[in-house]
């Protein structure tokens, strides 16, 4: 890919002969996924995401692990033409494609004003208890009325692998 959802540009020719006509074809923009992450916390105020303590790694002594309390902050930016409904999709699943938990899923009424060309939906998902069966590698992977979107990478790996210095 490499390109930009919002300046994708495809062009081709087309035609016999010394005649070639320019095809030029413009895919118009669509949702952007601003803001996808795994924290400590989040918030929604007055249109504003609050973030703290992105992370994407949980240390534990054993498995299963139980990670007490995270929270996901997403940010997506809608354009005119994607106003309406729209199914929200979380999966949290293992390497091999299995559910950690059922999917969590919602819809969110797109709606603002004509005078906007785009704007930004907030979503904050509160999860307590969140439990791994193993270690290793994991995706939270967003979806938007069917369709990927977006995937966060999770490791769960045991306490003293890889982990960050704390500050003296």
């Amino acid at each position: 890919m490499g390109q930009s959802k919002s300046n994708l540009r495809q062009n081709n020719r087309v035609g016999t002969g010394d005649r070639c006509h320019l095809l030029d074809i413009h895919i118009a923009r669509i949702m952007i996924i601003e803001i996808f992450t795994l924290c400590d916390a989040a918030t929604d105020s007055a249109g504003k995401l609050n973030i703290l303590g992105a992370f994407d790694s949980i240390y534990a002594k054993v498995v299963p692990a139980m990670h007490p309390q995270c929270a996901l902050g997403v940010r997506i930016r809608f354009e005119r033409i994607e106003r309406g409904e729209h199914a929200i999709q979380v999966n949290i699943v293992d390497t091999d494609g299995t559910s950690v938990v059922p999917p969590l899923k919602g819809k969110l009424m797109v709606q603002f004003p004509d005078t906007e060309s785009s704007h930004a939906f907030n979503m904050v998902l509160n999860m307590r208890g969140l439990k791994f069966e193993k270690f290793g590698p994991f995706a939270i992977d967003l979806a938007v009325d069917g369709r990927q979107e977006a995937s966060l990478p999770v490791f769960v790996r045991e306490h003293g692998q890889n982990m960050p210095e704390q500050p003296s």
